[in-house]
């Protein structure tokens, strides 16, 4: 038994680690970070609500169902420019 709860105890260690301060954080880290917080706070939302009108929503939708034609390839050639390569070693 106690070897069951020492295996538990081993198998959980790595979920409760912590990330590790790395120091200051740069510039673009920072203006990130306010960037976020930001859209979190809400508070500078626009007080203008945002619609779509009905076509809109009808092509929005033809184009989300028409992304379900394509098969989902293996990986992207980066080199291709994100075509799927068609295995032939070129």
């Amino acid at each position: 038994m106690k070897s069951i709860a020492l295996c538990l105890v081993l198998l959980t260690a790595p979920l409760t680690a912590h990330a590790i301060d790395a120091g200051p954080a740069s510039p673009q880290q920072q203006e990130t970070e306010g960037w976020l917080q930001l859209q979190s706070s809400n508070s500078a939302a626009s007080q203008k609500l945002q619609t779509a009108t009905a076509t809109e929503r009808e092509l929005t939708l033809q184009r989300w169902l028409k992304s379900y034609q394509h098969e989902i390839p293996q990986y992207f050639d980066q080199d291709e420019g994100g075509k799927v390569d068609s295995g032939s070693g070129n």
